[in-house]
């Protein structure tokens, strides 16, 4: 289960750096501390139960985030033209 957490923070590392070639700063650092969070919790040598603690953690909290956003802040149909 360590080895998905450095996998994961594999991807959220590209999506930074695709994110700031794409001049979107924020998404880009949101990815970068997620890219910190994931190898820092890849490389603790936890149990497999805590790993799943933590990954169940972090999608209640990333789907309260989303949920968040889509209902307060997100403008529907901007299109940003």
């Amino acid at each position: 289960m360590d080895r998905m957490f450095r996998v994961m923070a594999f991807w959220t590392g590209i999506f930074a750096v695709m994110f700031y070639t794409g001049d979107m700063m924020e998404a880009s650092l949101l990815s970068l501390v997620q890219t910190a969070f994931f190898l820092t919790v890849g490389y603790l040598k936890l149990s497999e139960r805590m790993y799943m603690y933590i990954f169940f953690s972090y999608l209640t909290v990333f789907m309260i985030g989303f949920t968040y956003y889509c209902s307060f802040i997100l403008v529907p149909g901007f299109g940003g033209h």
